[in-house]
């Protein structure tokens, strides 16, 4: 029988306080990989233009200036279209494309994972199938199809393939059949719950880090998203866009260009650390089942 210690009050399988030491050692050096690429981009958006060519590149300032993001917004400013509309159209899509995905792949991964329909496992294999398709090989398709809705140059164009992207609709269903008990669904239904409000309040909740996983991976891809081929007029263009097209001016605009990628990766990185231990329960519990 393996020798148990404890730890904190809690019984642990025994490791050696040497293999301890060391996996932390392990994980500090990757964490330390991890993190260099985000903090240098962070300090060149503060370094003023000499020190931006520096060779070797330092990894601190000498003379730290905020000067950086003034020309980015000065920049911004001197658009035909006002900085605040490439903001509104950013977070408008960001957040309709997510709830949207959150709720459509959410409400088909129930249906497929507790509701023996015919033809079930056949849409899930399509689903699986569609992973190994990038969205740059079906370009040509969806823009077939939007150009049919006449969806072209509006914001449905960014919106409605967001909610029908399938990577949600896989997690949401593998999340779904190891984490909800079907007898708990059964008592419900014997309550008089119908299909909805059981979904809604009792299989929802107990897939929390897995909705709460989908919200930053899908928040991340339609905020990151830059230039569309399905959009051409300027007053609906993403902040990405309007960034990328201004710092492209150069050299002279490299303080610029440092200050719009920490802008960028900002939002993101605050969702992330806001849903955090929801997402590491994810990571933790997605390959195990009762």
């Amino acid at each position: 029988m393996a020798k148990l210690r404890t730890r904190r009050h809690k019984v642990v399988f025994a490791r050696s306080r040497g293999g301890d030491a060391g996996i932390t050692f392990i994980l500090v050096i990757l964490g330390a990989f991890m993190f260099i690429p985000m903090y240098y981009c962070v300090i060149q958006a503060f370094k003023p233009l000499d020190e931006l060519w520096m060779f070797p590149p330092r990894f601190y300032v000498v003379n730290p200036t905020p000067n950086n993001f003034k020309d980015l917004f000065t920049l911004m400013s001197g658009n035909m279209v006002p900085f605040s509309r490439y903001i509104f159209n950013t977070v408008f899509t960001s957040i309709a494309g997510t709830i949207g995905h959150l709720f459509f792949a959410s409400l088909a991964a129930y249906a497929m994972a507790k509701i023996k329909f015919p033809g079930g496992k056949g849409m899930f294999r399509m689903v699986r199938t569609s992973l190994m398709f990038h969205q740059t090989v079906t370009a040509i398709c969806s823009f077939i199809l939007m150009s049919a809705f006449h969806m072209v140059d509006t914001y449905f164009a960014i919106i409605i393939p967001a909610w029908g992207s399938t990577l949600g609709l896989y997690l949401m269903k593998q999340f779904m059949e190891s984490n909800v008990n079907d007898s708990v669904l059964e008592s419900a239904r014997l309550d008089g719950a119908g299909e909805l409000k059981t979904f809604w309040t009792i299989a929802m909740p107990m897939v929390k880090p897995g909705w709460l996983t989908l919200i930053v991976y899908c928040f991340k891809d339609l905020w990151n998203q830059g230039s569309s081929i399905y959009i051409h007029s300027e007053q609906l263009k993403s902040l990405n866009y309007a960034i990328g097209q201004i710092t492209a001016g150069g050299i002279r605009r490299a303080g610029a260009s440092a200050a719009a990628t920490v802008v960028m990766m900002a939002v993101p990185i605050i969702v992330f650390v806001v849903s955090q231990s929801n997402i590491i329960e994810t990571m933790g519990s997605s390959g195990m089942k009762d």
